[in-house]
């Protein structure tokens, strides 16, 4: 079969080589035994996913090449990081790594300002929601990050959303012919300050439950994959599968409260 050229930020992705797991896993094994040139394997053999996740922010950047080497770099923080242990695939943990790189180079220099006031107002809540959590061990609610700070919950809120990209986390942003990857950030399209809140904290209770509970729980509630195809795509069975699930949703309704 023909291979056919296709150029992205200066990349011809018909020459790009797609490792299998097997081939990553390798990699990384020699890699953690000192093998530098493993870990160069392993960027190459990655680029095509950095490429896929910039496709979702074409027409946002005057500079793709930037904004690639922007990604690569998440792609090397997440492959310095990456343990195999962590028993999920290596796109599915890097994909936030690198989406996190690039939302912050374009939020740093977007040309759409965001007023000082509502900047200082945000970092205050994010100090003041970080201090809450080591005093009393659980996340707090945005009305506990107000009264702190004596304003409404619509001016955390609003703020902490300031500091946010728009991108839905379950829009489809790399697939590889079996390994779909979905970015769960849009969990409600009312727009009051409940709803916020509670984007908010689900979304930050998604962040903190074990990597495989969360991809579960995605797959299942968003994707909308059966429990059978869960067991049958992570090589477990399905009361494994249905155990996982069930320990998320707990684990969520815990960091919720």
């Amino acid at each position: 079969m023909a291979r056919h050229k296709v150029e992205i930020c200066g990349v011809n992705t018909a020459n790009i080589k797609v490792l299998s797991y097997d081939e990553q896993v390798e990699l990384f094994k020699r890699y953690h035994n000192g093998d530098e040139s493993a870990k160069e394997e392993l960027i190459n053999g990655n680029l095509k996913l950095v490429l896929s996740i910039l496709k979702s922010f074409a027409g946002r950047c005057d500079n793709m090449d930037d904004l690639f080497q922007v990604g690569c770099i998440g792609l090397i923080k997440a492959i310095d990081n990456f343990d195999l242990s962590h028993e999920v695939k290596f796109s599915t943990y890097a994909v936030p790594m690198i989406l996190g790189e690039v939302k912050r180079y374009l939020r740093d220099n977007n040309s759409v300002r965001i007023s000082r006031s509502i900047k200082d107002l945000a970092y205050k809540a994010l100090k003041v929601k970080e201090n809450l959590i080591k005093e009393n061990t659980k996340e707090p609610t945005v009305g506990d990050v107000a009264n702190k700070l004596g304003v409404s919950e619509f001016e955390v809120a609003n703020a902490l959303n300031s500091l946010k990209d728009t991108v839905s986390m379950f829009e489809p942003i790399y697939n590889d012919g079996g390994d779909v990857i979905y970015l769960a950030d849009q969990l409600s399209k009312e727009d009051n300050v409940y709803d916020l809140e509670t984007k908010i904290s689900l979304r930050d209770a998604l962040d903190k439950i074990k990597e495989k509970e969360k991809y579960i729980l995605v797959q299942r509630y968003m994707v909308g994959k059966t429990q059978m195809e869960l067991a049958d795509e992570i090589g477990i069975s399905q009361a494994q599968i249905s155990r996982l699930e069930k320990n998320g949703l707990n684990n969520i309704k815990k960091l919720i409260k």
